[in-house]
């Protein structure tokens, strides 16, 4: 972890954090000169790529299995600026990267967030580079108004109760999810509390930024206590990446996965995940439809093996509002069974009629092989 010389928070919330790992993860820190939030030179020069790769190869010392800027400037700098700082902490080093902006970002991806609430520690005018930026990567922001702060040792004096109520300021207006964006802040531990009262994740950068580093680092974290992105988010992410691997090799519009996994807040009747072809409509959040009663699922449950579907003039007849209000002409769906039950399935869609190809059954059936490994 490469962290900000005035923190005081991150090192003690990423070890309290880490009580969920029983010993098997070790976090290890050095610092880079970072002692004010702005927009001018002298605030953007803290933010140089040069010590912090110095300070990566002194980490890189250690063996390290990832190495994270744990800090929020790309937010407001640049997520493009990340990527590159990202790529050439690997290039130095050797060993895999990321920032804890991209973690958020990762995080809303793995969700299928596209409206955010935003929980700010810093002055109007950074808190609203945060908004553009983030509209730049597909994210509408609804933004709780900041605490106006721009000494970052200060953030961390910010009262938690005081970051919950400006979280819980952010879950409005639509938002889907809300991110505290600073590793100043002290939000970690408030989230488990917030997402049961708010009904919506909450993203505390700083636990964002260790799920990220533990995914990079083969260690996908399953722990209960601390909210749903340690708990459920390496699953939401590997889901994620499933469906848009399967949509890019079908040439889909649409992938979904459908999964009855309560100790992971999932049910079937709203998806575990999509992956979108340009334009198409999503229909992650649409829980109208009992999904186990459907003539398709049925014929699922009772046949257990793949449902090719190259138009809808044939029995199973899928329900007429994936025809009417999302514009499907043909899909694939394949079960995915665990412990003798059909725990889920996997959808795929097209919008127009078509002949599916023995190389998209295929890519449904390694699709199905390898989310049925990961739920056994």
């Amino acid at each position: 972890m490469l962290t900000p010389s005035s923190n005081t928070c991150l090192e003690p919330v990423t070890y309290g954090l880490l009580r969920g790992a029983a010993g098997t993860v070790s976090a290890h820190f050095a610092r880079v000169p970072v002692t004010r939030i702005a927009l001018d030179s002298g605030s953007d020069a803290q933010f140089d790529p040069v010590p912090m790769l110095a300070a990566a190869r002194q980490l890189a010392d250690a063996k390290v299995d990832v190495l994270v800027w744990n800090g929020t400037s790309g937010s407001w700098l640049g997520v493009e600026r990340d990527r590159k700082l990202a790529a050439a902490l690997t290039e130095a080093t050797g060993v895999p990267a990321t920032t804890s902006t991209l973690s958020l970002l990762d995080a809303c991806a793995a969700y299928g967030v596209t409206r955010l609430g935003l929980a700010l520690p810093y002055t109007r005018d950074v808190a609203d580079a945060i908004v553009a930026e983030y509209a730049r990567e597909g994210l509408e922001c609804v933004l709780a108004e900041p605490f106006g702060e721009d000494d970052n040792e200060a953030f961390a004096r910010i009262p938690a109760a005081d970051v919950a109520r400006q979280v819980e300021a952010a879950a409005t207006d639509g938002a889907q999810a809300v991110a505290v964006v600073c590793t100043n802040v002290h939000g970690a531990f408030e989230a488990e509390r917030l997402e049961q009262a708010l009904d919506i994740p909450v993203f505390d950068s700083v636990t964002a930024t260790l799920w990220n580093a533990l995914r990079l680092a083969g260690a996908a974290p399953s722990w209960s206590g601390f909210g749903t992105l340690l708990r459920d988010g390496a699953l939401r992410a590997e889901v994620q990446s499933v469906l848009t691997g399967l949509l890019s090799a079908t040439g889909a519009d649409r992938t979904t996965f459908r999964v009855d996994l309560p100790a992971h807040g999932l049910h079937v009747d709203l998806t575990a995940g999509e992956a979108l072809g340009e334009g198409v409509r999503s229909i992650r959040r649409d829980a109208s439809l009992d999904q186990r009663r459907l003539n398709t699922v049925e014929w699922l449950e009772a046949e257990r093996r793949a449902l090719v579907q190259p138009h809808f003039r044939d029995a199973p007849n899928p329900p007429q509002a994936l025809i009417d209000v999302y514009g499907v002409n043909a899909q694939m769906l394949s079960p995915v069974q665990t412990g003798g039950a059909m725990t889920g399935w996997i959808s795929v869609h097209s919008m127009r009629e078509r002949a599916w190809s023995a190389a998209d059954q295929e890519a449904l059936a390694a699709a199905t092989a390898v989310l049925t490994e990961r739920l056994s």
